[in-house]
Parts: structure tokens; C-alpha cells; sequence
């Protein structure tokens, strides 16, 4: 049987934390899906269709890897697209917490899914998309918060 992961994320933009937690669990997974999920509350700089193109020029070369977009429950798009697994990273105790308690509600709803919360680097616990978004509307420079071969028009 193949095991299949879901890493779920809004990824506006995918960072070089986001590319490290997939990349290092390559090896426990036969298939990764970068699932680019709608958030109701959140306001996008790129589109999902931009986001989605962004994360497959980096993995272009690595088949085991797939990019979709999905809206609605992220445990009924793992039943869709057969992943048993959601991959979650997490940068501190507050990250912990909070996905902590959302994995629990994901098994109270589907318990043939188990999440993995992998800890971040230390040298990436400090980015997250939302800085990074910030410092590229103020015209700052972000590429060494981007993993290897992404880019993003105008930077």
C-alpha cells in the first residue's frame, strides 16, 4: 500500500521552512501532496493558480511530489486524494499548540488520518510566510527565505 502524506498550507509564499519539512520527509513517504488549501479569513498576495505554479518549478524534478489546490475540510481532501497522513511542521510551543489541537480534531473527524508534526530547523523557526509576505510588500529582498529555484515575480 502506498503511503501518501498531505502537507496542508496556504503557502503565500511557500517558504525555505515549508521545502525543508518536505524534503526531509521524503523518505518516509511514497507520495508528498502540497495541498494549496483556501482559508476564509486570510488575504492572499498570489493566487492560488500562482502559488501552485511557484511550488512545482521547485520539485519539478521529483515526481514523488504533487501540487493540487483543494478547498473545504483538509481531512475530506485526504480521503479524496488517498493520503493517511497530514504533514504539519512547527516552528515553537505556539505552533505546537495550535496544531496540536487541530490534528485532534482531524481524528475526532477521520480517524483513518494520522498527523505528523515535524519540529522546524533552527535556522528557519523564525520565517514564516506571513513576515516574509510582509517584508516583500515593503520592497524588501526575500530570496534567502525562498527555497532553491523559486521565484517570484519582481523579486
Amino acid at each position: 500500500m502506498e503511503k501518501t502524506a498531505l502537507f496542508p498550507g496556504s503557502f503565500d509564499p511557500f517558504t525555505i521552512g515549508h521545502y525543508d519539512i518536505v524534503v526531509r520527509n521524503l523518505s518516509l513517504f511514497d507520495k508528498i501532496i502540497i495541498g494549496i488549501g483556501k482559508h476564509s479569513t486570510k488575504n492572499y498576495l498570489f493566487s492560488p493558480e500562482q502559488r501552485k505554479s511557484q511550488i512545482q518549478s521547485v520539485f519539478k524534478d521529483l515526481p514523488s511530489i504533487e501540487v493540487q489546490l483543494y478547498d473545504g475540510l483538509t481531512v475530506n481532501f485526504c480521503k479524496q486524494s488517498g493520503a493517511s497522513f497530514i504533514l504539519r511542521g512547527v516552528r515553537n510551543s505556539v505552533d505546537f499548540e495550535y496544531e496540536a489541537a487541530i490534528a485532534r480534531m482531524n481524528h475526532s473527524m477521520e480517524n483513518s488520518v494520522e498527523t505528523i508534526l515535524i519540529t522546524s530547523r533552527p535556522e528557519f523557526c523564525a520565517i514564516s510566510s506571513t513576515i516574509v509576505r510582509e517584508i516583500w510588500k515593503s520592497g524588501g529582498n526575500i530570496k534567502q527565505f525562498l527555497p532553491p529555484g523559486m521565484v517570484l515575480e519582481g523579486n
